[in-house]
């Protein structure tokens, strides 16, 4: 394993493979159950590598994924960068501290064929070898909405 950089120890904990399972809704759309799984990578520099992966409880078919870096910076802060299986790429930034983390959007752009998102909210929980998530959006025409919740384990 690289050594971890100083920059990164606030995140170093989330180094592994995490799995479990969600919720979601929109009101555009059928609520729907999914599982999860996310990777957290080190690559000795001072960001983690993200890899995040869905699929449909029902039958088991690919839903979302999505790709990038959470970079660490001075005071708690903490920037996203994503490139997503929709067509979006996004960046997040805000604050971590006391098993928390929350992160808005800063900037996304879409592909022409993309859905029209506007901004985009995360928080997490840390709790041990948990991992609880919101994910709320604005999007096609939609005030910010809840549209994700689940809940992540530890599975190495």
């Amino acid at each position: 394993m690289d050594a971890i950089a100083p920059e990164l120890e606030p995140l170093a904990f989330l180094i592994g493979t995490w799995a479990g399972e969600g919720k979601g809704d929109y009101p555009t759309i059928q609520p729907f159950g999914y599982g999860e799984e996310i990777m957290f990578r080190n690559l000795g520099k001072p960001f983690l590598v993200y890899d995040q992966r869905t699929w449909s409880l029902e039958d088991r078919r690919p839903l979302h994924s999505e790709m990038g870096y959470w970079r660490p910076k001075p005071g708690g802060h903490l920037e996203v960068v994503l490139a997503e299986s929709t067509g979006h790429a996004e960046v997040l930034e805000g604050e971590m501290g006391d098993g928390a983390l929350s992160v808005v959007t800063r900037s996304i752009s879409r592909a022409s064929t993309a859905k029209d998102i506007r901004r985009v909210e995360r928080s997490f929980r840390f709790e041990g070898d948990t991992i609880r998530y919101t994910m709320s959006m604005e999007a096609v025409g939609q005030p910010l909405t809840r549209h994700l919740e689940a809940v992540l384990t530890r599975r190495g």
